[in-house]
């Protein structure tokens, strides 16, 4: 098995190179690309490999910008520093990862799964390493700008109880009990709030978990909230959302 390193620390490379001998002795390390810029060109030449080991953090840039200039449809196993959660993007497409320091367990779990994807499935498009990428990267909002009268206030996330859907409208209930419009639906709200901190428990509500006080079972398989400023027939979690409501809790 043919194998590119792509990464600007020499001793990470040099470390990786000795870690993928001691894994598979059949893998040939053909290139060791420390840029963005001579990565372009060595694939431009035609160079090839049957997998890429890719720092995301390049010295002249993001390893991203060598895909979205060149079609390369290798496999690509990401080496990087960005915490587990950011790395959850990577695994929901499929892509797999090296969290620095690599050591040599993690290493060969990585290649084994290669070797199993290879057999299974067709490569990894690249198409998907941009989408995980953007995932891994989108802001969700701090701040919601409100207006009370002739009053423009902003409003921090942290410290808005839930959302609620009433006559037509979606209104913004603070900790504070104040409310106030905003000109969003639920849905668009879902993907623009840190998905960790709110949850859309019903078709009328996304509530803030720390506004959550208790959770009991209630009729037909369903559960009921304590929050303070949530009415009772606000306060239920639907059936068809109580599981990923429990793993939400549970993160």
């Amino acid at each position: 098995m043919k194998v590119i390193i792509i990464e600007d620390e020499k001793l990470s490379a040099e470390h990786l190179a000795n870690l993928l001998k001691r894994v598979d002795p059949t893998i040939e390390v053909v290139n060791t690309i420390s840029s963005v810029k001579k990565s372009l060109e060595t694939f431009a030449n035609g160079v090839k490999a049957d997998l890429l080991f890719v720092d995301i953090h390049l010295a002249d840039g993001l390893s991203f910008e060598i895909f979205s200039k060149i079609n390369i449809e290798t496999p690509v196993i990401f080496t990087t520093a960005y915490d587990e959660y950011a790395i959850n993007a990577f695994k929901v497409n499929s892509v797999d990862y090296l969290l620095k320091p690599i050591g040599i367990d993690d290493l060969t779990r990585a290649v084994s799964k290669y070797k199993k994807l290879q057999q299974a499935h067709p490569p990894i498009l690249i198409e998907e390493i941009a989408n995980a990428y953007h995932q891994m990267n989108k802001q969700y909002k701090n701040r919601f700008l409100v207006k009370m009268g002739d009053t423009i206030t902003s409003i921090k996330t942290e410290d808005i109880s839930h959302f609620v859907f009433e006559d037509s409208m979606v209104i913004l209930v603070t900790n504070a009990g104040k409310r106030y419009t905003v000109d969003y639906t639920l849905d668009s709200l879902e993907n623009i709030l840190y998905p960790d901190t709110f949850f859309r428990i019903n078709r009328k509500v996304i509530i803030n978990i720390n506004s959550i006080q208790k959770v009991h079972p209630y009729f037909n398989s369903r559960l009921k909230l304590n929050a303070a400023l949530l009415l009772e027939e606000e306060a239920i979690v639907s059936r068809e959302r109580v599981n990923d409501f429990k793993n939400w809790l549970d993160k």
